[in-house]
């Protein structure tokens, strides 16, 4: 009776670990490093930024001058001139932040050409951390650099070089 106890136990500690989940997980930022399409958007997107930030302080150091001015030259101002002065500077300033907002806001024109430039990179990604995973018969495959807290990952269960070769690139050459 034992031995018959026994033996049902292991089949069913047997099978319950052949229906136990597969996990993985990959490096997006290791991945994504070796990438030179991502390397050449992120210098575009780099540039672009330096470009438009010049922008803002050029029109932010006018304000500047213009006030500095506007103080300077105060006393001798009547008060008519000195509300037209004032109403250009708030004008000047109000319009500065609002190019600055355009460019840099949540939805300005840096995050839309980010999006536009990363996205289909990212597309490609998920397509291969996909293949990988049906490839590999896993159940799940985590992102290390992602929200969710990896306290601990053994490099065996590590897939980024596996997403690496699927995308056509050699794991450790690193894009410039």
């Amino acid at each position: 009776m034992k031995k018959i106890i026994l033996v049902a136990f292991l089949t069913l500690t047997a099978f319950a670990g052949a229906y136990a989940q597969r996990f993985a997980y990959v490096d997006s930022e290791y991945i994504l490093k070796h990438m030179p399409e991502y390397a050449s958007s992120q210098k575009q997107l780099a540039a672009l930024s330096d470009q438009w930030q010049k922008e803002v302080d050029g029109r932010f150091q006018e304000i500047d001058r213009l006030y500095k001015a506007y103080q300077a030259d105060q006393v001798l101002m009547t008060p008519d001139m000195k509300k037209r002065r004032e109403a250009e500077i708030v004008e000047k300033e109000k319009a500065a932040k609002d190019f600055q907002r355009q460019k840099f806001g949540p939805d300005g024109e840096l995050s839309q050409r980010s999006t536009a430039l990363i996205k289909p990179i990212q597309d490609r990604v998920s397509k291969a951390v996909q293949a990988v995973a049906e490839g590999d018969n896993l159940d799940m495959i985590f992102d290390k650099n992602s929200e969710v807290i990896m306290l601990y990952a053994s490099p065996r269960y590590d897939k980024s070089a596996d997403v690496i070769t699927r995308l056509g690139l050699k794991p450790g050459v690193f894009a410039k």
